[in-house]
């Protein structure tokens, strides 16, 4: 057995002994996990990309897996009802040689439906049409029972960080990949092949869309196409890409200066990435993320005023909402199965945290605490329509802030493990 193998089974008993509890603690005898289906799009016989519920996944790994069933019960082996029909118009998935296998009860079926529950009181979680719950004689998604289960996915097993952790590896592969062919004379679309390429995915593999924006296509935050021709000249790269190991998501961001950038840009991407350095060496369990937020915005301040981009101090630039205008997003978010993990929002009880309402866009407002992985993502942007409503602010240089509209903006992007130590940072690596 490898590493990877004995770490998966901790792994698995860890969950059968947390489940128990949460089960017993809510008064059910079981729950049901639906791995869900893919959508249809409307009036086509074509479907969407689909990536299975994240609690399926957190036993399986099984991002691709559809039509598919696990039932848990306390002192049982899990039973997974694997959706393999015989089939000549598609290849029927299979099993992965992988130690979690062994520890399921598993059967291969050809149906769609849910599989009999025995008789007690179970819940179903997943995409499930709600006749199909009401004949299964289950709870449908109650909301107490999913919040306990989202709490099991905040802090990660020492097999989920190694699979976060490879899937950072093969993501970063992809993203030096990328930035060669920047450098080359590519436009966003063989940047985007060359990624892919070095990553190993195909696009509908990628636990979200990699954004690929060259010059001011960077200053758009979720940018989602990809030119397919180069452009005449090469100021920046921004290029957030991921990649998804066993169901585990790397999340990364960088931004490069292209050979015909402004002499000022590459000094304000040193600039990003030591406040980004910065920020994590600050991770530690007990400290508050919207502090941490709080301090990417004075960080932000400073680097604008340094830059000659501001006249104002770095704090009345923070006071006036200067520098949310050069940053709408939130520093970071959790990150496991899902690009966001749930329960960034809420406390351990489920208590809801809201974002301050001067920061709506963060999407974890909880103290950090040991076995985290969170991302760090501090940007810069030129965004003309945030931009704009300050242009009668004497305090701003336009001249500066104009010359660099067509460099998009910067964003570096890594994800970080939270000990008791202090941070381990995923995503570098000797290569980059």
């Amino acid at each position: 057995m490898t590493d990877l193998d004995h770490q998966q089974r901790g792994h698995l008993a860890a969950l059968d002994a947390a489940y128990a509890r949460v089960l017993d603690a809510e008064g059910y005898d079981g729950v049901l996990l639906y791995s869900g289906h893919p959508a249809r799009h409307f009036a086509d016989d074509q479907h969407a990309s689909f990536a299975a519920y994240g609690h399926f996944m957190h036993w399986t790994g099984l991002s691709g897996l559809a039509h598919s069933w696990l039932l848990v019960r306390p002192g049982q082996a899990p039973a997974l009802y694997f959706h393999a029909p015989d089939d000549f118009w598609h290849l029927p998935a299979r099993l992965p040689d992988e130690a979690w296998v062994d520890h399921f009860r598993v059967e291969a079926r050809d149906e769609v439906v849910p599989p009999a529950l025995p008789p007690g009181r179970f819940a179903a979680l997943g995409d499930i049409d709600p006749a199909i719950a009401a004949a299964l004689e289950a709870e449908l998604n109650p909301r107490s029972l999913v919040t306990r289960l989202d709490e099991l996915r905040v802090r990660k097993s020492p097999y989920e960080v190694a699979c976060l952790r490879e899937a950072n590896r093969r993501a970063l592969a992809g993203h030096l990949a990328a930035r060669a062919a920047f450098l080359d004379g590519a436009g966003e679309l063989d940047c985007q092949l060359a990624y892919l390429g070095a990553a190993r995915s195909r696009e509908s593999d990628l636990p979200y869309p990699n954004i690929v924006g060259i010059n001011a296509h960077g200053g758009v935050l979720h940018y989602q196409h990809h030119d397919s021709d180069a452009p005449a000249r090469r100021r920046s790269l921004l290029l957030d890409g991921g990649h998804r190991y066993r169901g585990y998501c790397a999340d990364i961001t960088r931004t490069w200066s292209g050979p015909d950038a402004d002499p000022a840009f590459a000094p304000l991407v040193e600039g990003v990435t030591a406040l980004q350095r910065r920020l994590i060496a600050a991770l530690r369990p007990g400290v508050s993320y919207v502090e941490l937020h709080e301090r990417m915005h004075a960080g932000l301040g400073a680097l604008l005023a340094e830059h000659g981009l501001i006249r104002c101090s770095a704090a009345s630039a923070v006071t006036a909402g200067i520098t949310r205008a050069f940053c709408p997003h939130g520093l970071g978010h959790l990150l496991g199965l899902q690009v966001h993990d749930p329960g960034g929002r809420v406390a351990a009880d489920g208590t809801a945290l809201p974002p301050p309402a001067k920061h709506p866009a963060l999407r974890l407002t909880r103290e950090l605490e040991a076995g985290m992985v969170v991302t760090m993502e501090p940007g810069l942007y030129i965004i003309p329509m945030l931009l704009d409503r300050f242009r009668h602010h004497r305090d701003i240089d336009w001249s500066r802030v104009d010359g660099l509209a067509e460099h998009g903006g910067i964003r570096i992007e890594d994800n970080v493990l939270i000990t008791d130590h202090g941070p381990v940072n995923l995503t570098l690596h000797d290569t980059e």
